[in-house]
Parts: structure tokens; C-alpha cells; sequence
């Protein structure tokens, strides 16, 4: 499926104020001056260089960089300028064993951490900020999918109303891609910070593989210097949309502590805040479908998640991320009543009908640059399902175009879509329910003749 940028924030998004002074930061001198000072271990650096790593303006620094030269842990190098920001540091010989004091307790270095109250406020401006989507909008966020009226009609009170969704249905109908279009929908950015203090220790909830940064490569050198518009320690990025799958443990749904490096990294869900959280293929977990309805009992119910310390101390943090559970087994089967009445919305995602088969047919075809004729499609129908009474799924067209591109390329020849085609790739992709051999005009036709042969 092709990447689709999401849709421009219908809403102002909120954003942290840089701090201006050290009280500011909501840090202790302690705290910064141990990253500083562990941030300079690699070699020297200038002050911007040292603001740029911390993400802090270098006038909000420069108090920490004097300090630690009068306690002589750092030292001046050389000067690129004249100011004290140009100024080459690097740690003296004490500075180096203060360093290594500092990073065999925690090994934790680059953006400052941002206290967990400034997080828990920043999440309840957000909150409030984020607007309502009507239908057009809703149907914008849908454009790279074919998706009825009739779960559009549900779809939407559900977005709106930030409650839970349970998608289920049958395998390959798109569920999985239709929860990855909720966070479309909701489109829009937000800021999420690098890491959080919590009680002194860091917390890492910014990553690459769950957020999309927005943030330009080449930072405006003013706003190392003093402060600027915004608080550097967070990235922008796109409304997160977390997926996880049968992987999931309950151990990924807490603080995750590292005792070699010393400190954190935050529970999917976490870093899912202000987005979409979904759990895929519910009920294949290696843990029990109860027991991991039973954690989210209280995320649901109010909106605060709790998480602990590896020193088992508890911790209450927000909890303001759609969660969407997407299945192809009953519900009715995965969970009791109580947990149910906590997912209002339940949407059953079904077959499509030969009308939406063929527009996901001619919308992947689009993609592929390929000729579409619906008589192929029709040719589909009445040899592959209607004969064998197969259903439809949304993911067939797809499967079975790329089947057929490859098949193409392994052939030497330029892709096209033919009748002949079309069966080699109906041949390695389907299965007969009842033999469990491939279901092929050529193995239909060698049973017609291995009949007529008994016979005679």
C-alpha cells in the first residue's frame, strides 16, 4: 500500500514554550550539569554544539558550562568566535572520572528530559485542542482505501467520541488497514518529547519506528543561542499510530528497564499518546486474551494509565490514545460483557461486494500502473468464487496483482494482466477447502481426465 501523507490539523497544534531560565526547565543543576558533562565524555565541543546535543538554548547553559570550569571538570580548548558559546570545551582529567561516575549510574545522554507534570499538562492541552472530524474529513483520511458508507457511519462517532473500537470480521477485509486510517483521519502533529524525568529517572518515549518527525535537519542557530519559539527537548511529529500484533506481552505494556544503561524506555502505549493504538489480531497473543483485557480495564475506563519502577514504585500517566482491537475471532469469545460495555464501538468489518471488489481491484491496479478492465474482474467471480462459493477478500486484488508482476518479471516480460495470468497466480494463491490442493483450471482438468480413464 502506497504512503499517503496525512491530512493538514483542522486545529491549532499546541506547543511547549522553550524554557527561558534553569528553573525553567523543571530540572535540578544536578540533572543538567550531569548530562553536560557526560555529553562532552565523547571529546570536546563547543556551546552551541553542547545546546544543540541537550536541546536547551546555551543561555539557559551558560550558568552550568562557568560552574563546571570553576569546579575544574571542564576546560576552554580553543575559540571558534568570541562569545562563550563558540568557545571549544572539554573535560579535564577530574572531569573524566566525574564523567565516568556519571555514566556507570546512567548512561542516558542527548535531549534533556522533560519532567513528567510538564508531559501530564502538555497532554491535557492537546486533549482539549484536538477538534471533531465530520464526514468529508473522514472520507479524506480514507482516499487510499475503498471503505462503505455504512462504516464510515460508525467509524466517525468513534473518532469523535476517543472511545475504544473493536474491529473484527473476517481474515484480509482490511482491519488492520482501517485502524491505520483512524490516525490518518485524525491527521494533524504534536510534539513529543525525547525523554521524561520521572522521579530522577529518564524515561525514553520519543522513537523513530512509532513517531514520524517533522523536524527540519538543520536547526535555526538562534534558537541554540537564546531561546525561541518552542521547547527543543520535544519533536514534532504526525499523530502517532502504534500497531503491535502477536507479539504483545504484558511486560511491553509497562517501563521497560535497561540495569545496563540505567534507565528507560516507555510502553508502546505510551509513546502511542495522542494517536492510535492498535492491537492486531487479538486473541494470538502469547498471553492470555483476559489477562490482557483485564490491564486496559482502567487505561479505558479513566483515562490515566499507572506504570512502575523497576524500584516498584507506581506512577500515574495519561492515557489519551484510541485504541482500536482488531480481530478475526468473535468477540464474544475474546472477552466477558464487563470489558465489552467498555469498547462502545463494535464494527464488523465483512466481505466486500462484487461493486467494492472491483473498485479495490482498479485502485491497485492504479497503483501498479496497470491497464484495468472489469472484465477481469467478472472472469474472477464467476471462476474463482462463484464456482467455488470462495468470499471475496479486500486483500486478494492486491495478492493476486503482485503475484502476477512477479511472475511477469521472472518471465522477462514487461507486466500486463491476462487470463493466463490470472490463473497462475489463482493457482499459487488459492487453496480448494475441501482437498487443500491448489485450486487450478489445470488440476480441475487432470481430475476430468483421470475420471474418464477409470471409466474406460
Amino acid at each position: 500500500m502506497q504512503a499517503v501523507s496525512l491530512l493538514a490539523p483542522a486545529d491549532p497544534t499546541p506547543v511547549p514554550p522553550q524554557p527561558a531560565t534553569l528553573e525553567a526547565t523543571g530540572l535540578s543543576i544536578d540533572q543538567l550539569e550531569q548530562l553536560l558533562i557526560k555529553s562532552l565524555y565523547g571529546g570536546e565541543a563547543t556551546g552551541l554544539t553542547l545546546a544543540d546535543r541537550v536541546r536547551l538554548p546555551y543561555t539557559v547553559l551558560e550558568p552550568l558550562v562557568e560552574r563546571a570550569r570553576a569546579e575544574r571538570l571542564i576546560e576552554v580548548r580553543g575559540a571558534d568566535g568570541v562569545s562563550s558559546a563558540s568557545y571549544r570545551y572539554a573535560l579535564t582529567d577530574l572531569g573524566r572520572d566525574r564523567a565516568r561516575q556519571f555514566l556507570a549510574g546512567c548512561q542516558y545522554t542527548g535531549a534533556a528530559p522533560v519532567p513528567l507534570a510538564a508531559y501530564t499538562a502538555y497532554m491535557q492541552v492537546l486533549r482539549s485542542a484536538r477538534g471533531y472530524i465530520d464526514r468529508e474529513r473522514l472520507r479524506r483520511g480514507f482516499s487510499h482505501l475503498v471503505v462503505s458508507d455504512a462504516i464510515f457511519e460508525q467509524l466517525g462517532p468513534a473518532i469523535n467520541a476517543n472511545k475504544a473500537v473493536f474491529l473484527y470480521g473476517p481474515p484480509g477485509n482490511g482491519k488492520t488497514v482501517i485502524a491505520q486510517g483512524i490516525g490518518r483521519a485524525m491527521g494533524g502533529e504534536m510534539y513529543v518529547p525525547y525523554a521524561l524525568d520521572i522521579d530522577g529517572s529518564i524515561v525514553t518515549v520519543y522513537d523513530p519506528a512509532s513517531h514520524e518527525s517533522l523536524e527540519a535537519e538543520n536547526p535555526d542557530p538562534l534558537t541554540l543561542i537564546a531561546s525561541g519559539p518552542r521547547d527543543r527537548r520535544w519533536v514534532r511529529v504526525r499523530r502517532p499510530v502504534v500497531v503491535v500484533g502477536g507479539e504483545l506481552t504484558l511486560a511491553m505494556l509497562d517501563l521497560t528497564f535497561n540495569r545496563i544503561t540505567g534507565f528507560y524506555e516507555a510502553p508502546v502505549q505510551l509513546k502511542a499518546n495522542g494517536g492510535v493504538f492498535l492491537v492486531d489480531d487479538f486473541g494470538r497473543q502469547r498471553v492470555g486474551p483476559q489477562e490482557l483485557l483485564n490491564r486496559w480495564i482502567v487505561p479505558l475506563e479513566g483515562r490515566v494509565d499507572y506504570l512502575t519502577l523497576h524500584t516498584g514504585k507506581k506512577l500515574e500517566v495519561p492515557f489519551d490514545t484510541l485504541v482500536a482491537f482488531a480481530t478475526n475471532l468473535d468477540p464474544a469469545d475474546l472477552a466477558d460483557e464487563a470489558f465489552l460495555r467498555r469498547i462502545p464501538y463494535k464494527i464488523h468489518i465483512g466481505d466486500p461486494t462484487l461493486d467494492e471488489f472491483s473498485r479495490i481491484f482498479e485502485l491497485n491496479c492504479r497503483r501498479r500502473q496497470l491497464p484495468f478492465h472489469r472484465v477481469l474482474v467478472t472472469y474472477l467471480q464467476r471462476r474463482y468464487y462463484g464456482l467455488n462459493r470462495r468470499p471475496m477478500r479486500a486483500c486478494h486484488p492486491r495478492d493476486l496483482l503482485d503475484q502476477v508482476i512477479a511472475l511477469c518479471r521472472y518471465r522477462g516480460s514487461d507486466p500486463m494482466i491476462t487470463r493466463d495470468l490470472i490463473d497462475r497466480a489463482c493457482e499459487s494463491y488459492f487453496l480448494d477447502e475441501e482437498t487443500g490442493q491448489a485450486s487450478s483450471l489445470a488440476h480441475h482438468k487432470s481430475q476430468i481426465t483421470n475420471h474418464t480413464s477409470q471409466r474406460v
